[in-house]
């Protein structure tokens, strides 16, 4: 059984949340912890709550995942004379290293926005405010002949989707050339003797961010002991990465029964809205957690509701001014989800990796930190 290391679990968060989506005010990452321990239990939550450190600890986890940074500001000292103080204290005694996705999570393809997107019944989504693109390159292997589907089946995995097609690639024939030299072990052919051999060429379109992982699949697969192989930098654009999402509902329903259903679907306690209750929502924007300054980004794609959190007093005027209609689900049951969506993304991953023994666990004892009162 394989021992998870810190810094495995880490690079597996980074894969679920890539950092260099990060918005640039953002301190997502690793909070606390020694990259090279062991790790056998996770435990995943919304927040670095004490009650959650407390949880965790007497879990017997070594790690929390949170969503928001458990540091987020620069620290001159650490005390345990003050609150963060106090908690970043406990996690070290408690043997608990601290990782956060936050903005990462949030932009990332499959992660918290997409995820509510699927929790509110919206289809088609694209990002509402594209913060950047995706990075494209080509990457081009020679293969001999009947190798080339053990070496095209082994890139797939990492190679990127034309729309709505997978599996795309391209592979023409044509000749190899090649003399093994002293010391070499050729898989074809002999030391001293020039070859010629029938190969195909066969290309990818691959991201940016897993051309590392399509070149080490590669090696692993390829026969030759030396694989040639090309890698072009290209002007294409890449998919859109951003915050929030636009979509639409499959069935276009008034203002206050797309209201009561976000209420339902989020678990939400309590719910505000601002807009003609009996109005017709069909085209829906969201953005996880406070999303209130994305209102005018909403209208101009054609929104009729911006569903977010934390949405202030002028906001909701601003949204009567400019004729949309806006959901304020609350912070935290609009980003809670994430407990659930990350912690799956993590079993799923661990496992995939070989990490059989290392469990992973959703935070029972966290709660929305409002409670609400209802006249009689």
């Amino acid at each position: 059984m394989k021992i998870a290391k810190l810094s495995d679990i880490h690079g597996i968060i980074n894969k679920i949340a890539p950092p260099g989506l990060a918005e640039p005010w953002d301190n997502s990452g690793l909070q606390l912890g020694d990259p090279s321990a062991d790790v056998s239990r996770i435990m995943v939550a919304l927040d670095a709550t004490p009650a959650v450190v407390d949880s965790a600890i007497a879990s017997a986890c070594q790690l929390l995942v949170t969503h928001h940074p458990l540091i987020f500001k620069p620290q001159k000292t650490i005390s345990a004379a003050t609150p963060l103080g106090r908690l970043i204290h406990a996690a070290i005694r408690g043997g608990l290293a601290i990782i956060s996705s936050h903005t990462s999570y949030d932009i990332a393809d499959g992660g918290l926005n997409d995820l509510l997107a699927e929790r509110l019944g919206l289809s088609g989504c694209a990002p509402l405010q594209v913060t950047s693109r995706q990075e494209l390159a080509k990457l081009v292997v020679f293969v001999p002949e009947g190798h080339l589907d053990l070496v095209r089946t082994a890139l797939f995995p990492h190679a990127e989707q034309l729309g709505a097609y997978s599996g795309c690639s391209f592979a023409a024939g044509g000749e190899g050339t090649f003399t093994p030299l002293a010391g070499a072990a050729p898989f074809i052919g002999s030391v001293g003797t020039p070859e010629r051999v029938e190969e195909r060429r066969l290309e990818l379109l691959v991201s940016r961010p897993n051309l590392p992982r399509a070149v080490k699949a590669l090696l692993a697969a390829h026969p030759y002991e030396e694989p040639a192989f090309d890698i072009y930098p290209l002007l294409n654009e890449g998919a859109s990465l951003g915050l929030g999402r636009i979509g639409r509902l499959a069935h276009p329903a008034p203002l206050a029964d797309f209201a009561a259903l976000v209420a339902e679907r989020l678990h939400a306690p309590g719910l505000r809205y601002v807009g003609d209750p009996a109005a017709e929502v069909s085209k829906v924007a969201l953005c996880s957690g406070s999303g209130a300054s994305l209102l005018r980004e909403a209208l101009r794609a054609g929104a009729e509701c911006l569903v977010t959190g934390d949405v202030k007093y002028h906001d909701a005027r601003e949204a009567e001014d400019l004729g949309i209609a806006l959901i304020d689900a609350g912070h935290f049951p609009s980003e809670h989800i994430m407990v659930a969506g990350v912690a799956g993304r993590l079993r799923e991953m661990l496992a995939g990796a070989g990490y059989t023994g290392c469990e992973v666990f959703e935070c029972r004892v966290e709660r929305e930190p409002f409670r609400y009162c209802r006249p009689e």
